[in-house]
């Protein structure tokens, strides 16, 4: 008991220090405060009405009327039954938020260094300098907080993988199976594919060292183990990846039924994204040295100069008072890179970079092979359109690598990659095995590169090769002149040298623990504590430029972001079911109060997004009345929001007098423009191939239809007609989930003008019902259960399995 006690004691202190580590940079948390993430406040918009209508009912609801005239809640946070993974999930994500994730950072990529062999110490180092890595701090900073959970569990399932392709069966398939589950939780299947890609590169690598050791049926008998665990994963999550899979069909990331854009040209339909869409944020081949020189490109979009820079200077020459200049400083445009928008330079650190070089010379074999080819795929598919040629080649022939957009993000897997290496360095550094000279030729070439390149850098900039100019300098120079602009470059510049030789103080450092452990001056425990000390400072110094105390707000600030401005308690008043289109305000303010034409969401539904590109975002009152928009929020006389109303909107529900079939989408679309859609509905037989409707029916002036009841998931409509009729309905078609009933007996309903539900209905008075009742919520929770159920018994059957082994090797 008391060795075992001595052996767990190292890693419960390592563990004690990650949580010291998360709530030590994010100290607000235990004021109670959160972080102010954009993202969230958004998500906080779109998900209010499904909370609230689960608050008062207790009732999970899978669709939500406040965004887009109606969606799926799938990608909204929703619950589902048999969840349990999600439950663990939870468990080990105990910390405020975002120090849960901060943790996570820390935990995965420790006991992945763990299951590779390192020593707890430099395991521990290896964690706080991934962990800390600026990229993954912005982007709890900013809110993309499944990214962040996605991310966190990567290294949990190489962790699993590396222990199966060893032998290690049982406890590699466990591991695996649950790690992977936890990995389809966090719900962010671009980092899951990325993820994915490494774990190719990692296969290869494991292939071709199976050949030259003649184990190909072992590496065979792993692969196999590793499938039926993630098998195993995907069904532990088969509601949300079901659901998943049923909404993106239906979204901007599924094939469009249209061949054609909204001004005429010829669509390129894919069954994913466009490569413009997808390539909107591609990495600048110049900001790979943002990876070793954190403001190399002068840091993010906004940034503060402060007092001592050229711009506050020039601005208070101006006579300009210096608090207001001083305001003026912050958030300006150093940054002159290619893209369109950076949050903050994607930092890995002066020091881990040093050491990933020196890695590259020390170590050997698989392990380094295949850290560095997954460092280079990230690297080269992160330049997207500046690399045009492999791009073109992975969205064109790479199975749904056209899904995603914002292919930049792949570099998570360089930060991943790049801090194992830096670690094996130091691991074989410590190795007695490697020659004292082999170490300090190593040391000599690594110095020459990173040093040598700081260098390099600063002469570059004392020639006038790099001139700091940026791409959006013109608009810059139009709003402020010549002057400002030339104070702005020099204030970028700035950046430049101070950030370079910054970089080149910490490898010269870095450098120097290494010599002085080289010359017996130092042990490794004082090169570790150093080492660490020194990645430590480097990087959290960058990440408190970005994501700092001041981004901590009061919690009822985050839980209630938005305030209802005039026009909106003027709206609120009306107590009937209505939308709303607010031409003042983006993002999910709007579907905040009430059931909106607007949102945000990464994957809109792709009927909305093609009426809005079509004839919404053009103001078109005939679609906006179809709609139901009652009404449209606009700038009044006084410059401030003001409700309109539209008395033209068609309300909820109506009969029609004509039906028109056409023979396409396009034509469904194109005739909106002039179409009496109080009058006549329109489908397209592409859609609806085997539905053929009256062409005219009788609508006298008694002919009615009301709503009785209106919740998210469920509509009471009541009908009173003499003759037989068609009624239109202004909700969002959706196939797979909203059923529809007369009088208790399910009818088919069909898609009309384009976008919206319709429906006949026999003459007299009936109750209509639509429900919304997808089949991928029932039969997925029924597999996650069984999922779950069996996992358990593995569970317990592995552990029994390792308490006998324990027991065998102790009789021995």
């Amino acid at each position: 008991m008391q060795f075992s006690l001595k052996k767990i004691l190292p890693h419960l202190l390592v563990l004690v220090g990650f949580i010291f580590c998360s709530l030590a940079y994010f100290s607000p948390v235990l004021q109670g405060k959160v972080i102010y993430q954009s993202d969230i406040v958004h998500y906080t918009g779109m998900a209010k009405q499904q909370k609230d209508f689960k608050a008062q009912s207790g009732e999970e609801t899978y669709w939500t009327n406040s965004a887009f005239g109606g969606m799926p809640t799938y990608q909204l946070g929703a619950k589902y039954p048999h969840n349990y993974i999600k439950k663990l999930d939870l468990s080990l994500r105990f910390l405020p938020r975002p120090a849960d994730y901060l943790f996570l950072y820390f935990l995965g990529f420790y006991i992945l260094l763990l299951v590779l062999k390192v020593d707890w110490k430099l395991a521990g180092l290896g964690a706080l300098a991934f962990g800390f890595s600026t990229y993954l701090i912005i982007i709890l900073g900013v809110g993309h907080n499944s990214k962040a959970h996605a991310i966190a569990y990567m290294p949990f399932v190489l962790s699993g993988i590396i222990l199966t392709f060893r032998g290690k069966y049982v406890y590699g398939f466990i591991l695996t199976a649950i790690a992977m589950g936890l990995e389809l939780v966090a719900n962010h299947y671009q980092m899951t594919y990325y993820l994915m890609l490494l774990v190719l590169v990692l296969g290869v690598a494991y292939l071709v060292d199976a050949y030259r050791k003649k184990m190909i049926p072992h590496f065979f008998k792993a692969v196999g183990v590793l499938s039926v665990a993630v098998i195993l994963a995907i069904g532990l999550n088969a509601t949300n990846i079901l659901a998943t899979q049923d909404y993106v069909k239906e979204s901007t990331r599924g094939k469009s039924e249209l061949t054609i854009n909204a001004n005429g040209s010829k669509r390129e339909n894919t069954n994913g994204l466009s490569k413009e869409y997808i390539t909107e944020y591609s990495y600048g081949k110049l900001e790979t040295f943002n990876l070793f020189v954190p403001r190399f490109l002068g840091g993010g979009s906004g940034e503060d100069v402060g007092e001592d820079s050229a711009v506050y200077k020039y601005i208070v020459d101006q006579g300009v008072p210096p608090t207001d200049a001083r305001e003026y400083t912050k958030g300006l445009p150093t940054y002159w890179g290619s893209q369109t928008i950076v949050e903050a330079p994607a930092y890995i650190g002066a020091v881990v970079i040093f050491l990933f070089v020196l890695g590259l010379f020390l170590v050997k074999g698989r392990l380094k092979w295949w850290l560095v080819g997954g460092t280079i795929l990230s690297l080269l598919l992160s330049y997207g359109k500046n690399l045009e040629f492999l791009t073109d080649l992975f969205i064109n022939y790479v199975p749904l690598y056209n899904k995603f957009r914002a292919v930049s993000s792949i570099q998570v897997i360089l930060e991943l990659c790049i801090p194992v290496l830096a670690v094996f360095a130091l691991v074989r550094l410590f190795n007695d095995v490697v020659k004292t000279e082999e170490k300090l030729k190593a040391l000599k070439n690594t110095v020459i590169i990173t040093a040598g390149l700081a260098i390099l850098f600063l002469l570059g900039k004392a020639v006038g090769i790099i001139d700091f100019v940026g791409g959006i300098d013109g608009r810059i120079r139009e709003g402020n002149g010549q002057a400002f602009l030339d104070a702005l470059r020099a204030d970028r510049a700035s950046f430049f040298t101070q950030d370079t030789l910054r970089t080149l103080l910490f490898v010269l450092l870095a450098a120097g623990v290494i010599y002085f452990f080289l010359k017996k001056k130092l042990n490794e425990t004082k090169v570790i504590i150093v080492l660490g000390l020194l990645i430590v400072v480097d990087l959290v110094s960058v990440d408190k430029r970005y994501v700092n105390n001041e981004d901590f707000v009061s919690k009822l600030q985050m839980e209630r972001p938005y305030q209802a401005n005039k026009a909106d308690l003027e709206i609120l008043k009306d107590k009937s079911n209505y939308r709303v289109y607010d031409l003042t305000s983006g993002g999910a303010k709007t579907s905040y109060f009430h059931n909106a034409l607007g949102g945000y969401h990464a994957a809109k539904p792709k009927r909305y997004q093609d009426l809005y590109e079509f004839y919404i975002s053009k103001n078109n009152i005939n679609v906006l009345s179809m709609l139901n928009a009652k009404y449209i929020i606009g700038q009044g006389e006084d410059g401030r929001p003001f409700p309109f109303v539209n008395n033209d909107a068609n309300g909820n529900a109506w009969f029609v007098v004509n039906t028109k079939k056409v023979s396409s989408a396009d034509a469904e679309i194109l005739a909106l423009d002039t179409l009496n859609t109080k009058k006549t509905a329109i489908y397209s037989e592409g859609f609806t191939a085997k539905t053929n409707l009256p062409k005219a029916f009788i609508v006298d002036s008694l002919a009615l239809i009301k709503t009785l009841d209106y919740k998210p998931n469920y509509i009471k409509y009541q009908s009173n007609n003499s003759n037989n009729g068609f009624v239109v309905f202004s909700e969002m078609y959706y196939g797979s989930g909203w059923n529809a009933y007369i009088d208790g007996v399910l009818k088919p309903h069909i898609k009309v003008n384009y976008a919206l539900r319709g429906i006949e209905v026999p003459k007299g008075k009936h109750i209509i019902e639509f429900k919304f009742e997808p089949e991928v919520v029932k039969s997925g929770s029924t597999i996650a259960l069984a999922s779950s159920i069996l996992l358990g018994l593995l569970v317990l059957g592995g552990l029994i399995y390792g308490v006998k082994s324990m027991n065998k090797i102790s009789e021995e």
